[in-house]
């Protein structure tokens, strides 16, 4: 099999592959949240702290229509991974096409209804009338141009697929300086207040995904599609979609309960809403890891199921969660001692003093719960590789269940303690979920792969040996 520029994580040792593959995933997500980071802190630092809230009230919402999009790459992205595990090129070529036509479609649907509900939303969700004008022009600039989000995931989501996490953050960096250069051009020279922020992560998009697809194009033999590679099949397309949308869902599920959460603490102030978005970019940039040690489990678990290497799958998994404690503890100390010192970049102290009590409050009540959340990522990514996308949504249920409990009972008698007890309590309840799950499916699904088939040993019906593990799966187990 012709695997030019991809990499194979069946074979050797699973925690050296676990480093080597998670590294740039890191790379690439600590340079995103730091032009993340000049966004904020140029809007809190020299536009204000009601600047300030209106582009963090706009987060949950932000993540519960892009959460959908990017879960839906996610999800198309697992066939592709189990095709590549199992040394299928053709079902390679025919899953990236249906991919690709999928996610453009669905792309363009989210983006026009999107941006026409977003004030509504954000009314909805109770944000403050001072705030709301600003935060419609952000979200609504962000959503009209969901297709070049789409871009961006869809294309690094097949490249890490195929075992490579390098190309999508060597672009990712590239956008990031020329979207630092573009927030100090729009925002302070041209005068474009939040919208310039919003502009400036649109192009930043845009041009990571085209970098993205020129090399898939041009340096990925395997992708080189064929007249047939390219014809459409609403049978294969109803399979990916039935993929795809459970991990949509799940972001989106998850979401609502972040949005029931932002509501709660719309209706304590825009100080509150203000701590609560300085104190959230801070936590993102210490949860990079988490999202890295996750996609590449996804992307691991996915190739060994594919070449049916079960106990791959375990301790693949066992090596993120020693890296990842190891990591959180670590995490939880440093922002014990420097909490306020990172947060000053974001919120100035003399200015704002409540801000910065209440956004240290947050940020150190959230990271010592950072274990938990640690196995919500590599579990649940770890589940869907391996094409359980629908066990996992459930847990997503289980976060907003949580959230929303928070909100709505939590909150009004606390006040803003409860609002920082939302987070830990959810990925709690989703780590409650995901445990058995995973140890029921790690104990049953031996008995759904091919009949005198075991797991990593090849044998069996040799003719279907290379189907996707998700396809030799019943309906009902699905």
């Amino acid at each position: 099999m012709s695997r030019t520029m991809t990499r194979d994580l069946t074979e050797g040792k699973p925690m050296k592959l676990v480093v080597s593959f998670a590294l740039p995933l890191l790379f690439g997500m600590l340079f995103q949240q730091f032009y993340s980071f000049v966004d904020t802190a140029i809007v809190g630092r020299y536009l204000g702290a009601e600047k300030l809230a209106a582009v963090g009230a706009t987060g949950s919402v932000n993540f519960l229509i892009v959460g959908l999009c990017l879960g839906l790459c996610s999800g198309f992205a697992i066939p592709i991974a189990q095709a590549f595990g199992a040394r299928d090129e053709a079902e390679v070529r025919r899953n990236v096409w249906h991919a690709v036509v999928l996610s453009a479609g669905m792309s363009i649907l989210f983006a026009v209804a999107a941006t026409l509900l977003c004030r509504p939303l954000l009314r909805l969700m109770n944000t403050p009338e001072e705030i709301i004008a600003d935060s419609a022009r952000y979200i609504g600039i962000i959503f009209a141009a969901i297709p070049c989000c789409v871009l961006y995931n869809m294309a690094s989501g097949i490249l890490r697929s195929l075992g490579d996490s390098r190309t999508p953050v060597l672009f990712l960096v590239l956008a990031s300086l020329i979207n630092i250069v573009l927030d100090l051009f729009l925002m302070l020279v041209c005068g474009m207040d939040v919208a310039g922020a919003a502009v400036a992560t649109v192009i930043s998009q845009l041009l990571s995904g085209i970098g993205c697809v020129v090399v898939m194009v041009r340096r990925f033999p395997i992708l080189r599609l064929s007249a047939e590679d390219r014809r459409f099949s609403w049978k294969r397309a109803r399979g990916m979609l039935g993929i795809g949308l459970p991990m949509g869902l799940q972001f989106s599920i998850t979401a609502i309960g972040s949005v029931m959460v932002q509501w709660s603490v719309n209706g304590l102030g825009v100080d509150a809403v203000a701590a609560v978005s300085a104190a959230g970019k801070i936590s993102m940039f210490y949860c990079c890891v988490f999202d890295a040690l996750a996609s590449t489990m996804a992307t691991f678990s996915g190739q060994n199921i594919g070449a049916r290497k079960l106990n791959r799958v375990r301790e693949g998994l066992n090596a993120a969660g020693k890296i990842g404690v190891v990591y959180c503890l670590l995490a939880f100390g440093t922002v014990l001692l420097f909490a306020r010192q990172m947060l000053s970049l974001f919120v100035d102290p003399g200015a704002a003093p409540q801000v910065m009590e209440r956004a240290v409050q947050f940020l150190r009540i959230n990271a010592a719960f950072y274990i938990p959340l640690l196995y919500v990522n590599i579990v649940r990514l770890c589940i869907q590789g391996m094409g359980y996308t629908r066990v996992a949504m459930f847990a997503g249920l289980f976060e907003m269940v949580a959230r929303t409990a928070v909100a709505l009972l939590i909150v009004p008698v606390s006040g803003f303690t409860g609002a920082c007890f939302a987070n830990p309590a959810a990925w709690i309840m989703a780590d409650l979920f995901l445990f058995p799950c995973y140890s029921h499916i790690m104990k049953t699904l031996p008995g759904r792969l091919l009949p005198g088939e075991e797991p990593g040993t090849g044998s069996g019906d040799e003719g279907r040996r290379d189907r996707p593990i998700h396809l030799l799966r019943s309906r009902k187990a699905a």
